[in-house]
C-alpha cells in the first residue's frame, strides 16, 4: 500500500510537471504572437510613413508646377525669355 501511494505521488508529480511544461509552452506561444503582431505593427506604420513621404512629394511637385507656371506667365506677360 505504501508503494501505491508513492507510486501516486510520483504519477501527480509527473502530471503537474507535463501541466507546468504545457502552461509555459502556452505562455510561449503567447509570447510569439505577440511579438509577430508588434512586428505588423511596425511594418504597418513604415507603410504609412512612405505614404505620408510620397504625400509630400506631389505636394512639392505640385507646388513647383505651379512655381513654373508662374514664372513662364510673368516671362509672357513682361516679354522675357
Amino acid at each position: 500500500r505504501e508503494r501505491e501511494r508513492k507510486s501516486q505521488r510520483k504519477r501527480e508529480r509527473e502530471r503537474e510537471r507535463e501541466r507546468e511544461r504545457e502552461r509555459e509552452r502556452e505562455r510561449e506561444r503567447e509570447r510569439e504572437r505577440e511579438r509577430i503582431e508588434r512586428e505588423r505593427e511596425r511594418e504597418r506604420e513604415r507603410e504609412r510613413e512612405r505614404e505620408r513621404e510620397r504625400e509630400r512629394e506631389r505636394e512639392r511637385e505640385r507646388e513647383r508646377e505651379i512655381w513654373m507656371n508662374n514664372l513662364n506667365t510673368q516671362n509672357e506677360e513682361t516679354g522675357g525669355v
